[in-house]
């Protein structure tokens, strides 16, 4: 998040704006407050390739800081605002921050999580501390002490994230942070700047939350091209179409439950905002049902693109609205890295059969003082990579997405990836949210269960059960349909799309599973 020049050409104009309560930061502004935080970090003694931690919702420090480490040469972790504080304190811990910077909102877990965290030199609360000097201290008031000019030392830094921890423990993700200063962005995101066709002149609306991956590479990659980001506290779908209209966004980014959301919104709502200014809609964190995405591009047109690459970077592929439509389904042909779908014995699988895919990296990383999970990740021969993705490729070189191996349900020796029943049941006008896993079976070993989230005003219950299992019988071969139905009020969704289902799963399999950990 490095403003560069465009901190001194538009000095008065606006970096960000908070959607919600309208707050306006200026490059100026976001420049001084940037340095002052870089000066700041280094009076605690941080130095290049150090590491510090953010734990808060979305808000109009946030970006400063991240914007701080791009310019001192530190990693910055953010932290996933719903964890409690033992998560917290794990990541804390296992990133080796040397500092915490929080919010009044997340301050009871932070300082929860931070009696865990013996390393921790002091605590930054946006919104309120303890004044200006101590362990935990008063954001605004503690770097406001420093100059707003750059340190005499900038580097270029970077994130390093953690993996969400659907299918177990998170795990720090880090690339290597060469010696350049920070006008030199990483190759990575030069790659991303071109092919999301980002420019100087750009809106970006981003309805995410930044703590992680793909909001927070997007808003840091429209500052540093000296774009404009309208940056959603949390998403509302009426409220995003109303944004899109009022800052005449160009850009941005989502996720297909956004879509679902959005799509499900009265046609007299959805059809009373103007979305004509948007040029490029990007969309990945988890398979887009067809049905969903033909009925965006019905409604928005053919700028909708879709990506498909996890945190790591190993492997990116890519398609715009044509190729998807000549290609329903497909997540696009490979870009970055080289392709292997393999077998469980690390064998070709024919054209059109799903595997396991493995990546000759796209980028270096590995697993921050893991090297147990950076070996997992890899063949035995060290050439591979994977995050254990299971999917196919046509004769044509497209990649379709089938689901995680760890996810995969075993029923009477069948393999069934349950993906694509939840793709089939978010379509459902009654149905807002849900997940697919296998849960026991004495015959089987597993059967299909199902767990729905309903959309308001409808009635959850034995009559729904018995409608979203024929729905899914006329549209499914019956082995890949839910034999039951439970319901949730609300299913552990992340903002970002990624969904906790071994939460869910555990409830009905308690200690007798092991594969999902």
């Amino acid at each position: 998040m490095y403003p560069g020049k465009h901190a001194a050409a538009k000095a008065d104009q606006a970096c960000f704006i908070m959607a919600g309560s309208g707050e306006v930061v200026t490059w100026g502004e976001y420049e001084a407050r940037t340095n002052r935080l870089a000066h700041l970090l280094r009076s605690h003694g941080l130095g290049q390739r150090d590491h510090y931690a953010v734990f808060m919702e979305n808000n109009a420090h946030y970006c400063e800081a991240c914007g701080a480490a791009a310019r001192a040469g530190l990693y910055y972790t953010c932290i996933n605002s719903y964890l409690t504080p033992e998560e917290v304190a794990f990541i804390i811990n296992d990133s080796d921050s040397q500092l915490l910077i929080t919010s009044q909102a997340k301050r009871e877990v932070a300082l929860a999580a931070v009696e865990q965290c013996p390393q921790v030199k002091q605590v930054l609360v946006v919104g309120g501390g303890d004044g200006a000097e101590g362990a935990v201290v008063d954001f605004e008031a503690a770097t406001a002490r420093f100059p707003a000019t750059p340190i005499s030392d900038e580097w270029l830094g970077t994130s390093m994230l953690y993996s969400s921890g659907t299918t177990g423990r998170p795990k720090g993700i880090l690339r290597p942070l060469p010696d350049q200063p920070p006008s030199e962005p990483l190759l990575l995101y030069q790659f991303l700047t071109d092919l999301w066709q980002f420019r100087e002149d750009m809106v970006y609306l981003s309805p995410a939350p930044l703590y992680h991956s793909a909001p927070n590479a997007s808003v840091s990659l429209t500052i540093r091209v000296g774009g404009t980001s309208i940056i959603m506290e949390k998403f509302d779908p009426e409220q995003y179409l109303a944004l899109v209209e009022r800052y005449r966004v160009t850009h941005s980014q989502l996720v297909p439950t956004m879509f679902s959301r959005m799509l499900k919104l009265p046609e007299a709502v959805r059809s009373k905002y103007d979305v004509s200014s948007l040029e490029y809609v990007v969309h990945a964190a988890a398979p887009c049902p067809v049905q969903v995405k033909q009925a965006m591009i019905d409604w928005w047109g053919p700028i909708i693109h879709e990506y498909y690459g996890a945190t790591e970077g190993l492997g990116f592929s890519y398609c715009n609205a044509e190729e998807w439509l000549a290609h329903p389904g497909t997540v696009g042909k490979i870009m970055l890295g080289e392709l292997q779908v393999l077998d469980d014995d690390m064998q070709p699988v024919p054209t059109g059969e799903p595997g396991t895919l493995w990546f000759r990296s796209g980028t270096p990383f590995e697993y921050y003082k893991n090297p147990d999970k950076t070996a997992e990740s890899r063949s035995s021969n060290g050439e591979l990579c994977t995050v254990n993705d299971v999917g196919y490729v046509d004769e044509e070189g497209y990649l379709y997405l089938t689901d995680r191996k760890t996810f995969m349900i075993i029923s009477g020796g069948v393999n069934i990836y349950p993906q694509e029943t939840e793709n089939l049941l978010i379509t459902h006008p009654k149905v807002a949210d849900a997940a697919v896993f296998g849960v026991p079976n004495e015959d089987l070993g597993e059967e299909v269960k199902a767990v729905v989230q309903v959309m308001p005003g409808e009635t959850p219950g034995a009559a729904l059960e018995q409608e979203l299992i024929v729905f899914c019988r006329a549209n499914l071969s019956h082995i890949k349909c839910p034999r039951s139905i439970d319901f949730e009020d609300e299913l552990p969704r992340l903002p970002t799309g990624k969904l906790y289902k071994r939460l869910l799963r555990d409830r009905y399999w308690g200690k007798h599973d092991s594969r999902i950990v």
